[in-house]
């Protein structure tokens, strides 16, 4: 029997990839153990919710609100069938024979597009990871520097302390600027690279998960304060074609989270159940994110910044909640950045730790924080390219693969729409928000 990439099942054995694959799971997968449906839920859920929520607000400035509305709901549809057509490919492998299990994205990928499908998930998991990790620093350094601007120095009450602290400069930067900042937490981000185990690393996440939920709360009660007090004025439902690729962009960046279902969908107890947790999870993401979209963009109106914490105001309240989501975000920094550690020491130095190496990445990491002008608008450049790809293009390509003629002419038909308008959508959306980064 041959499927994909020509792999074929002989005398009931199965072909496995000849080198280990990025995310791999250690030891049996029979022996792991398995998640309840609530744990696969919020898992689902912790997965997918990170940093791009908070440019949501800005993005349905530009859009509109009910075209906000629209496209969020729509991308996430659409991210929820791609994370089903990869989880139908595994099952169908894995029933037939021709593998005995798939636990990542790249073993898809081997199994179906062959080496250049392994290749091209790692290399968009590398950019990917890379990118949110980026748009983490650009948040933390824009925070920190609006903490410290010189506006914000007569709300705290001790101009003369802290304008003073402000004439000193870092490395010939101004303590005002979002670049000082991301040097500084540089060799911190350094040191956690070194941390090898994703066990010693839990700690951390947890800590951020608890930070991150306290401080988005704050921001969301700020927000509909601001709505009940009237600040936001000129929202609009549509603002037409003109921004329709930018929204779109920051709405995949947000929603994305595909390289980790088929992780999740191994060790959830009730595999059957699967695509119902899935659905509710992706249910519930969409609802908190179209929420938080909403009340910032009513809240502030044609006044929303790309980073909406930006616009909170000068209280104590609302710079201790700045300095939760950084610290929340550095913390987080290094488990999204542990795949690209992983895939990179596996192509150069066969799966060696290589210190020079993380330290490298993490250079390359602030360089290109420091050099982005604008956070909504790499959100967006993120999601248009690499996430694109990685969402909607590889997916469908990979069913249209595996299934072949035993598809529908609907079903097909989609594979094909999610391919050609997956990599038309990715050129347009690339190209027009590096002209809007006017790097």
């Amino acid at each position: 029997m041959v499927v994909g990439n020509g792999f074929s099942k002989e005398n009931g054995s199965s072909v496995k990839p000849c080198e280990t694959s990025p995310l791999l799971p250690v030891g049996n997968v029979e022996l792991r153990p398995l998640s309840s449906t609530y744990k696969t839920f919020f898992n689902i859920v912790i997965t997918v919710v990170g940093a791009g929520v908070l440019g949501l607000p800005y993005a349905f400035k530009q859009s509109g609100w009910l075209q906000g509305l629209l496209i969020l709901a729509g991308t996430s549809a659409a991210m929820y069938y791609c994370m089903m057509l990869m989880v139908w490919c595994r099952r169908h492998l894995e029933t037939e024979g021709i593998v005995e299990n798939i636990d990542t994205y790249s073993e898809l990928g081997y199994h179906t597009l062959g080496k250049f499908g392994q290749v091209s998930v790692d290399a968009m998991i590398v950019l990917s990871q890379g990118g949110f990790c980026v748009a983490y620093l650009i948040f933390i350094g824009e925070n920190l520097a609006s903490v410290f601007s010189r506006e914000k120095a007569h709300s705290l009450g001790s101009s003369g302390a802290l304008e003073s602290f402000q004439g000193l400069e870092f490395m010939g930067l101004s303590w005002k600027t979002k670049e000082v900042y991301v040097w500084i937490i540089f060799p911190f981000q350094v040191l956690l690279a070194y941390i090898r185990s994703l066990t010693h690393l839990a700690p951390f996440s947890m800590f951020a998960d608890i930070v991150n939920v306290a401080a988005m709360s704050v921001v969301m009660t700020t927000e509909f304060a601001g709505i009940v007090t009237g600040h936001g004025e000129h929202v609009v439902a549509f603002t037409g074609w003109k921004n329709l690729l930018f929204s779109i962009g920051v709405a995949i960046y947000a929603v994305e989270g595909i390289s980790l279902v088929l992780p999740l969908e191994s060790e959830t107890r009730e595999r059957s159940k699967f695509a119902r947790i899935l659905a509710a999870a992706m249910c519930c993401i969409t609802f908190l994110y179209t929420t938080f979209g909403l009340l910032g963009y009513l809240a502030f109106g044609e006044y929303t910044k790309d980073i909406v914490t930006l616009n909170l105001g000068n209280s104590w309240q609302t710079i201790v909640v700045k300095i939760c989501l950084c610290t929340g975000l550095i913390f987080t920094y290094p488990m999204m950045m542990h795949p690209v550690y992983e895939v990179a020491e596996r192509r150069l130095f066969q799966g060696r730790h290589c210190q020079l190496l993380r330290t490298l990445i993490v250079l390359c990491t602030a360089w290109t924080a420091v050099s982005v002008p604008h956070f909504g608008n790499f959100l967006s450049l993120v999601g248009s390219s690499v996430c694109c790809l990685l969402s909607f293009v590889l997916p469908g390509w990979m069913h249209l693969r595996v299934f072949g003629d035993e598809m529908s002419k609907l079903a097909r038909g989609v594979d094909y729409f999610l391919i050609v308008g997956g990599v038309v959508f990715g050129i347009l959306g690339t190209v027009s928000s590096l002209q809007d980064l006017a790097w």
